[in-house]
């Protein structure tokens, strides 16, 4: 299958696998703000992810999505999942394809580490978005852990197939309440 053409990839702009990402590394991407993600009032403690890629333009980095690995039960189905966070553009170079190409490359990688589903949050306004990038909203409540017990993740539930089921057909979203065993990612 060929590589659709986006502003990005006509600029020469591929998303790679980084070592490391870093506060400093963020910052280059969203600036120094206290919520660069629009979620501090949420109150809710996060993991960092453990696998990077990302998107950089004449050296500096543009575009950000982490994974990790996480818990969950579904029903009374215990299994994981791929989480995706930490998903950025910089604001100065959105509207060219980044965050597709970014995200992209982030799902390439988390089909190789088994789970049939990736996971994401997200405030209200990127549910649009991330729609248009093959993203399903769950129009259910999500428990995710926290320091004083379960809560219910105040932002919006998306969730995309990682791989196909046995009949060839992309994997649905199990029926069941989903909690997810951990901090959210």
């Amino acid at each position: 299958m060929t590589e659709p053409v986006t502003p990005s990839t006509a600029l020469g702009l591929r998303a790679v696998r980084l070592d490391s990402y870093s506060r400093a590394e963020q910052v280059e991407i969203l600036g120094d703000g206290d919520d660069p993600f629009g979620v501090a009032e949420t109150g809710l403690t996060w993991l960092p992810k453990e696998v990077h890629f990302g998107i950089r333009l004449d050296g500096r980095l543009v575009a950000h999505a982490g994974l990790l690995r996480l818990p969950v039960t579904v029903g009374d189905d215990e299994q994981e999942l791929v989480g995706v966070g930490g998903v950025a553009v910089a604001a100065d170079v959105r509207g060219r394809g980044l965050a597709r190409q970014v995200l992209a490359a982030a799902l390439d990688h988390a089909r190789t580490m088994g789970p049939r589903h990736a996971l994401l949050f997200c405030r209200p306004p990127l549910v649009a978005l991330y729609g248009r990038l093959g993203w399903h909203l769950l129009e259910q409540d999500v428990l995710v852990e926290q320091h004083a017990g379960p809560v219910v993740m105040p932002l919006r539930t998306m969730w995309t197939a990682l791989r196909e089921d046995e009949d060839g057909n992309g994997a649905g979203w199990p029926a069941g309440e989903l909690r997810l065993r951990s901090f959210p990612m």
